[in-house]
């Protein structure tokens, strides 16, 4: 049956066009944190929002995933480019190339881990609550005219 004029997208294509956007948003934002500000805050925020981007990036792939899942992900792919940091791949890579160094990073350090650990919850939270949101509307019963 094709779809009406008004309808809604199927839920799983809406929830890829809302992970890509969020991408999209999450990249200006650490683009941002990075010019505007340093220190602590710039460099722990932005590992937060690398979590958060591997987040958005999983949920583009698996429409479907569980939030807890998605975390779940996108924590253990931010800890494993982190531990390989213990190794002088990464550094090698970064120093060939920018791309590299953004995603690889060069060095190892145990903060990271923690700031990848609240990316990842506060993109569960999101996602949980934009989920919550919208079952909530589903279920609403339509007004009667």
């Amino acid at each position: 049956m094709p779809p009406v004029p008004g309808d809604q997208p199927p839920r799983f294509l809406r929830t890829r066009l809302l992970a890509a956007l969020a991408a999209l948003v999450v990249v200006a934002a650490g683009l941002t944190v990075r010019a505007v500000t340093g220190g602590w805050f710039g460099k722990y925020a932005g590992d937060a929002l690398y979590t958060v981007l591997v987040y958005a990036l999983v949920v583009l792939v698996w429409p479907r995933v569980t939030p807890v899942r998605a975390a779940i992900g996108a924590l253990a792919f931010s800890w494993a480019v982190e531990l390989a940091q213990l190794t002088p791949v990464p550094a090698a890579l970064s120093e060939a190339s920018v791309v590299a160094r953004l995603v690889l990073g060069s060095t190892f350090g145990v903060a990271d881990l923690v700031a990848y650990a609240a990316g990842a919850v506060l993109a569960a939270s999101a996602h949980t609550l934009l989920e919550h949101r919208s079952r909530h509307r589903r279920e609403r019963p339509a007004a009667t005219p």
